[in-house]
């Protein structure tokens, strides 16, 4: 399944946020989830990233080892293909 994540970095944490993802080798997920891209806010202590997990409690082991630092939100997502067949069946119920 896919998820969104969305971050921002508190302010009191910006240096140690900096740390520990230079030192963790950019904040990799455990095993089971699959960072398909991330992307940051160019001028701001924020920004988001799609992620994989068959297991949701994998992901929120990975949002808990940063929560000291960061609030987060995480959303399921789903593709266009995915949810395509989704919004034809709606329309067809009017």
């Amino acid at each position: 399944m896919l998820f969104i994540l969305s971050w921002t970095i508190r302010h009191d944490c910006r240096n140690k946020a900096m740390t520990r993802f230079i030192e963790s080798g950019g904040a990799l997920p455990p095993d089971g989830v699959t960072m398909l891209g991330r992307w940051h806010a160019v001028g701001r202590r924020s920004g988001f990233g799609v992620a994989e997990a068959n297991d949701v409690t994998l992901l929120q082991k990975w949002v808990l080892n940063w929560s000291d630092m960061l609030d987060m939100e995480v959303y399921p997502a789903m593709t266009d293909e995915q949810i395509a067949p989704l919004m034809v069946s709606a329309l067809k119920q009017g």
